[in-house]
């Protein structure tokens, strides 16, 4: 038996685990065989409904809508579905193998033998959303590195490089890094999951069920499972199914600020009159419109669409329902309307070049940048106008003080003596 396999009895029931690595030709192979030799009565797959959907349909991407897209609040996990499975396609490059294509021969594999097939794994949107929600700022901003990192990058794996991914010290080297770089990712990528797909697979109908996922999920999968079959573990599905709320901090936080900054500006004009009050608009302004400008400008947004980000962004930082990213992004779209063929090429741009070529992609970066630009400029705008109220505080004090060490001045009754 290959060491990607485990065979479990579970108290009558029979699982074999197939680990594979998602752009691995041996994969394809393996599958197929397992499958036709034991012909089970179910196969599940690491996939979600929408995955398996999009392996099937090729052209999928060609269907997409931007602006939908970011009317839902999507752009996001649209930039981070595309740089993951960008990453993929580029290994599977060298050995002509697309992302999935082990999973797509498992589901063919089955229809062809009439074997029912479950999508085992959790939507992609909740495994994404969920790691943002549960990231803390510094996590969030190591997540988005690390994926701009993956999708800038040119390293490249040969076939043996490929294949050595399914083996169980290479494996446990590479959870050991992302357990160390971004725990809470590697919690809720591989360990939520594990619980989820072994759930599915327990679940499964019939007897003898055969269960393709990715090696790295072999372990926890078949802890799971042996914890299910002994009932020494209760897994809370609807819990690692839901996104998280936002959570009370980040709910303060995004209001505060905004009143904060009002409450500084009405305190200016009360305090230092409308000299000092207009100062600090002037500054929340230019602050605000100069960073989202730039930032748009850094992804080659249209002319307009810098004006956009100018004009909004002072507006949008005090709002905690719109960003800035949502409004350029908008602008950019409609007035760069992307065209066939940046559907056609979408998960082949995913690179430097790419990203200012195809219309799709450069919407998505403006989007990203922008935002990048307006956050950063709410914090300065605010430390900005803090300072300058406080200044004008001091300097109306410095002028109390001289006023009052200025000495009265006796008048001397004779001065208007004429005689």
């Amino acid at each position: 038996m290959s060491q990607t396999q485990r065979v479990l009895k579970l108290n009558g029931k029979n699982v074999t685990l197939i680990g594979t690595a998602h752009v691995s030709s041996e994969s394809i192979k393996e599958v197929e065989t397992v499958i036709e030799t034991l012909k089970p009565d179910c196969v599940a797959v690491e996939l979600d409904d929408k995955r398996s959907d999009s392996i099937k349909n090729k052209d999928k991407y060609k269907q997409l809508d931007i602006i939908k897209v970011l009317k839902r609040k999507e752009g996001f996990l649209l930039l981070a579905n595309l740089v993951l499975s960008s990453f993929q396609r580029r290994m599977g490059q060298k050995v002509g193998v697309q992302p999935g294509d082990e999973m797509l021969a498992a589901m063919n594999k089955a229809e062809e033998l009439n074997v029912p097939t479950v999508m085992a794994d959790r939507a992609i949107q909740v495994t994404l959303k969920r790691a943002w929600a549960k990231n803390s700022f510094w996590g969030k901003n190591k997540l988005l590195s690390a994926l701009f990192a993956s999708a800038f990058s040119k390293e490249e794996y040969s076939a043996q490089e490929i294949e050595d991914i399914k083996n169980k010290n290479e494996m446990d080297s590479m959870m050991n890094e992302l357990a160390e770089y971004l725990p809470v990712v590697k919690t809720v990528l591989i360990d939520e999951r594990n619980e989820y797909l072994a759930t599915k697979i327990w679940n499964a109908e019939g007897k003898n069920v055969v269960a393709v996922l990715g090696a790295g999920h072999l372990d926890g999968v078949e802890e799971n499972l042996k914890k299910l079959s002994d009932n020494t573990a209760t897994i809370d599905m609807e819990e690692i199914n839901r996104i998280p709320p936002k959570g009370i901090f980040g709910k303060i936080v995004s209001w505060v600020i905004p009143v904060a900054i009002i409450a500084l500006i009405v305190a200016g004009f009360a305090y230092g009159g409308s000299k000092l009050g207009t100062k600090m608009i002037k500054s929340w302004v230019l602050w605000n419109g100069i960073f989202a400008a730039a930032g748009t400008m850094l992804a080659a947004g249209n002319l307009l669409t810098i004006v956009t980000a100018f004009v909004s962004a002072p507006i949008t930082s005090l709002c905690p329902f719109i960003g800035c990213g949502f409004v350029t992004a908008i602008v950019q779209a409609l007035i760069n309307k992307p065209k066939v063929e940046d559907m056609n090429t979408l998960q082949d741009d995913v690179n430097i070049r790419g990203f200012y070529k195809n219309r799709i992609l450069r919407v998505l970066l403006v989007f990203v940048l922008s935002s990048i630009g307006s956050s950063i400029a709410t914090f300065i705008g605010l430390g900005d106008i803090s300072t300058s109220l406080a200044n004008s505080n001091k300097t109306e004090e410095a002028i109390e003080m001289q006023v009052e060490e200025i000495p009265s001045q006796t008048i001397n009754p004779d001065i208007f003596n004429l005689d």
